[in-house]
């Protein structure tokens, strides 16, 4: 018999919005390559459906989104008595679908390679089983990865722990060989030590295949009447005159913290567009769904009447990559978020870095003190960052010369990321070296 001409790649995502985003344009690179590709989707079982709602709505607006992907939902495991804690709740029904997605595995005529979100890390024994070779898409830094790796030589060879370390950045070399969604020039030092493997001493080093920056293109040559209302706005005001105020699609602030943010932004006399979400009842579950903010109650009395000429707030959700590419966004107040940062510097946008949960600290160290890209809104790990400091900071962003010099240095990460995308690009490059493994190249 005949071996299948097209073999397929099956990418496996977990429920995240910001894991399946990246997932979603690494279809693209398949798809422009004409190389057949499918999304294998997880369906979380009704007894855990409290905890993916909010993310199974977006995954059907994404889905919707993209036509020219093609995407399966696996069938929800059984999962009769839910662990009490959401996020191992997350893992045991990635872990759970295991069986079913080697099942799809082998329903399908030709499979090239099965490509793993890192939180599927378990599929790797599906992609043993039916003898599939098996990548990991790493959908944050480079630097986040090489940590990660050496975390247990590093605790095999210290008797320290991280209390005792305190707030002690750490500093790691680096890692074993995956798709990472990052360029080599943006990352350079975690990528090189990436690949000289010195991360896992001993061990052999697969290669590291750098193919971002990987983000949504957003909603280019749309029709005036299908364009978001932010969006006029923006074209009214000045240019790189706006601070752009959003957490992400799980970000979470209290009540107090909304309040101080906007009397911040009023004290600074500058131009803002905020998104707010409703904080939520307990701050341990910010992954939870959220109705939307009633903006009356939870801003200062009068803020929205004094404000309307220079500011406008919304509710829950904004088209992220076109604000940060307007012309009139000069700064972005950001939770640090990889897919966040990725998209702050192909804009060239200075960062205000509030990290929350996740890895998102290790981000602002990389943003701040490697990248040289944004500066930190202090207090953020503890219970309020003041409103002086954030009028401070839009303030130091906007009109300082700090900030001119953040504006150059994302000028220059605006022109690289550009570059590694082009044609003959490192990213590019990359990706066909992927390829070329799979014996897939074009």
């Amino acid at each position: 018999m005949e071996p299948n001409p097209d073999p397929t790649v099956v990418l496996h995502a977990c429920l995240g919005v910001g894991h399946l985003i990246p997932m979603v344009e690494l279809a693209k690179l398949f798809v422009r390559r004409g190389i057949p590709v499918v999304i294998a989707i997880p369906t979380p079982p009704a007894s855990a459906a409290g905890f993916f709602a909010a993310s199974s709505s977006a995954v059907a607006d994404i889905v919707a989104a993209n036509p020219s992907i093609a995407f399966h939902n696996l069938p929800p495991p059984d999962y009769p008595n839910p662990d009490p804690d959401p996020f191992l709740q997350m893992l045991d029904v990635l872990r759970l679908t295991v069986p079913l997605l080697l099942a799809f595995l082998r329903s399908l005529p030709s499979v090239a390679a099965l490509v793993l979100d890192l939180f599927c890390i378990d599929s790797l024994d599906a992609a043993a089983e039916s003898g599939v070779p098996a990548y990991i898409y790493y959908t944050s830094s480079a630097g986040d990865l090489a940590a990660f790796l050496h975390l247990p030589h590093y605790f095999a060879t210290t008797e320290r722990n991280f209390k005792d370390m305190g707030k002690a950045p750490l500093r790691f070399p680096g890692a074993r060989g995956v798709l990472v969604n990052t360029y080599e020039w943006l990352e350079a030092k975690a990528v090189s030590a990436l690949r000289e493997g010195v991360c896992v001493p001993d061990r052999p080093t697969p290669p590291v295949y750098c193919i971002g920056p990987l983000i949504v293109k957003g909603a280019a040559a749309a029709a005036e009447g299908d364009r978001h209302a932010c969006l006029p706005w923006l074209d009214v005001q000045p240019e790189r005159s706006v601070v752009f105020i959003c957490f992400g699609s799980l970000g979470a602030v209290s009540a107090a913290q909304l309040k101080a943010i906007a009397h911040g932004l009023e004290n600074s006399g500058h131009r803002f567009l905020w998104v707010v979400r409703t904080p939520p009842d307990d701050p341990a579950k910010f992954f939870m769904p959220r109705p939307p903010p009633d903006l009356d109650a939870l801003l200062p009395e009068g803020f929205l009447q004094r404000t309307r000429d220079r500011g406008m707030v919304l509710k829950m959700w904004a088209p992220q990559v076109e604000v940060l590419r307007h012309a009139a966004t000069g700064a972005f107040m950001t939770h640090c978020g990889w897919n966040s940062v990725l998209e702050a510097g192909s804009a060239g946008v200075p960062m205000l870095c509030w990290p929350q949960y996740a890895e998102q600290r290790l981000n602002k160290v990389f943003v701040v003190e490697e990248m040289k890209a944004g500066v930190v809104m202090e207090g953020y790990d503890k219970e309020l960052v003041k409103a002086d400091e954030v009028e401070k900071k839009v303030r130091l962003v906007l009109e300082s010369e700090e900030g001119e010099k953040l504006r150059e240095r994302l000028a220059l990460a605006k022109e690289k990321a550009a570059e590694a995308l082009a044609d003959s690009g490192s990213s590019q490059t990359a990706f066909t070296e992927f390829l070329k493994d799979l014996k897939l190249s074009k």
